[in-house]
């Protein structure tokens, strides 16, 4: 029996397409790969004994930085009453009874989502860390705070205020103090949550996130073509860029959830691993080419069939 043209092309196809999809695995494979962020080089990457200590010596001693917003409330008789000097600290006025109200919105997620701060009773006023780490407050001359942890500064600024009023006392805080969170993560990848107090842990910032997208370990799909998160594969990023200290926390387990209870620190960065699915990612890459190689072969196909067809006759 003669084989016609349009069997052999057919045959031809049918001995390509394993190389071709071969090639188009190992591409994808690749490309995969390129939007999973924060890889290590592998355990010896991971300084967890290191965080660890930094974490155990750094709490609640934050020191203060350039473009911080600090919020100063200033009393006198150590504590008894607040001062407000020349009205422009927005001190002294119990709320509920007329006194200053303010209403501090910041941008919360890549999104634009925002997260509302109400400070009631007192007033809340900010006040910004110029580049050169100085700080203008009212009545006093400039000073330099960057630098200083909380503790420094509340004692600074006292020993500043005193000259004015007796027995003060000063108390400090940081108000745009912020971590990172990428990655699976069902508010959205990409968000700059502001943490709303000092002692904040890894649990609460995944919950002001939205929580892993999934809640699970394993391959399928979610609501809204989100990937899943892995609850196993959650990195905690802190210090200097150029040299972060790296841990790798597993959230399916018990001893994992005792290091989740690891206190976070301004500027860290928490990235949750999306689960990946090699098959449905392979198929989604490659089905662009697949219409390229089905289109040619159907002209080609047509342009056969019309040749035979003039050639008969």
């Amino acid at each position: 029996m003669q084989i016609t043209p349009i069997c052999r092309i057919f045959r031809l196809w049918l001995l390509c397409a394993p190389f071709l999809l071969l090639t188009f695995s190992c591409t994808t494979s690749r490309l995969r790969q390129q939007n999973v962020l924060l890889r290590t080089d592998g355990a010896g990457a991971l300084d967890t004994a290191r965080l660890r200590d930094v974490v155990n010596r750094a709490e609640r001693n934050y020191i203060i930085q350039p473009n911080d917003y600090l919020e100063v409330r200033v009393n006198t008789n150590k504590g008894e009453r607040i001062l407000d000097p020349n009205g422009e600290l927005m001190f002294g006025t119990p709320g509920g009874q007329g006194g200053n109200r303010q209403t501090v919105q910041r941008n919360t997620s890549g999104r634009g989502q925002q997260q509302q701060q109400q400070q009631q009773g007192y007033g809340l006023n900010e006040f910004l860390v110029q580049h050169d780490g100085i700080i203008t407050l009212p009545m006093i001359a400039p000073v330099k705070l960057a630098g200083y942890t909380l503790l420094q500064a509340d004692s600074i600024l006292a020993q500043r205020y005193s000259e004015y009023y007796k027995d003060v006392f000063v108390v400090t805080r940081v108000n745009n103090n912020r971590i990172v969170v990428l990655g699976a993560v069902a508010g959205g990848s990409g968000q700059v949550i502001y943490m709303y107090n000092d002692n904040m842990n890894l649990l609460e910032v995944l919950a002001q996130a939205g929580g892993i997208t999934g809640g699970y370990v394993g391959t399928g799909g979610n609501a809204g073509g989100a990937q899943a998160g892995r609850a196993d594969n959650i990195r905690l990023i802190r210090g200097n860029l150029k040299n972060p200290q790296v841990q790798i926390i597993n959230l399916t387990t018990i001893e994992g959830m005792r290091r989740a209870s690891l206190q976070v620190e301004p500027n860290d960065i928490i990235y949750v691993e999306p689960i990946r699915r090699p098959v449905y990612e392979t198929l989604t890459d490659i089905q662009p080419y697949f219409g390229i190689v089905g289109s040619i072969a159907g002209i080609i196909t047509t342009f056969l069939l019309v040749r035979n067809a003039v050639i008969g006759n």
